[in-house]
């Protein structure tokens, strides 16, 4: 069952948030770090294509770090027998220790089986909160817009502005929040040992090259210097994501987010009592 998407895209184009679909050039504001054999120039620079094959995979990063804002990329994942395949597009803080970070990861699975969209939100180094999502489109047939909201009160994860993730600022019953400047990056990698039935089916390369394809390299963020220590100055009101009305879902982003987890999500750690004796503090309050 498909989503109308055309009361979201409305509301964002009125309230002057709706991310620029231009032709921003890829070298504008990224730079391929790995895997550079791998990756490709699309339309004139504005679309890149990285992929996977027995030798290697590719990433890029971008340019600047950030502090808060609206981040995107519209994404179109590979086709034919993925399995094995993990396609992310992520943000996160420099280093291992502490790290902050958040994920949009595609699955691969065997063709004709369905692509799961895992997201995780790793704070000060607690990398334990994924949920995943099957999706009610192909992303292998088009594009699609990913999109990450984060201000001081809330991280919202969307796809064509549909909300399919949100983890509130809960800094008062001591869950830790981001704190850290960091980096857009994406990239395409063997996940044989995890990605696809727990690690149990694993990549076939007799499919490869597997392909990935972006677009939508605008910037709409608070830009910061990696080296700083926290991102305070970049949750001022100057800038229009974090104003009040971006301190919680709208009605309707709330009736879609409801919709989506009830008819799509098929994993919850907030709902994995074998995983947790005890449910992170998260799973269990309303604010």
């Amino acid at each position: 069952m498909a989503f109308s998407v055309e009361g979201f895209v409305v509301f964002f184009l009125f309230c002057g948030v709706m991310l620029a679909n231009g032709d921003v050039g890829f070298d504008e504001n990224y730079h391929v770090i790995w895997g550079f054999d791998h990756a490709l120039y699309q339309d004139e620079g504005t679309g890149m294509q990285i992929y996977l094959d027995q030798y290697t995979g590719a990433g890029f990063q971008s340019k600047q770090w950030f502090g808060s804002g609206w981040f995107h990329m519209r994404i179109k994942v590979p086709v034919r027998d993925c399995a094995g395949v993990v396609l992310a597009f992520y943000l996160r803080s420099e280093g291992d220790r502490n790290q902050d970070e958040l994920d949009f990861e595609f699955l691969g699975n065997r063709e004709g089986k369905p692509i799961t969209l895992q997201t995780n939100v790793i704070t000060n180094g607690d990398n334990f909160r994924e949920q995943r999502t099957l999706l009610w489109f192909d992303p292998t047939a088009d594009f699609h817009d990913y999109k990450i909201l984060w201000n001081h009160h809330q991280v919202v994860f969307y796809i064509d502005d549909i909300p399919i993730r949100v983890f509130r600022n809960n800094k008062k019953i001591k869950v830790p929040y981001l704190t850290r400047p960091m980096v857009i990056d994406a990239s395409i990698w063997d996940g044989s040992d995890w990605a696809t039935d727990g690690g149990q089916t694993k990549i076939d390369y007799n499919h490869a090259p597997f392909r990935a394809y972006f677009q939508g390299f605008d910037m709409n963020a608070c830009s910061l210097d990696k080296s700083k220590t926290d991102v305070s100055e970049c949750y001022a009101t100057k800038y229009l994501w974090n104003h009040r009305v971006y301190w919680q879902l709208n009605p309707t982003e709330q009736e879609a987010y409801d919709r989506v987890r009830r008819d799509y999500m098929n994993y919850d750690y907030c709902t994995d009592t074998q995983r947790f004796h005890t449910l992170p503090r998260e799973c269990t309050s309303d604010s």
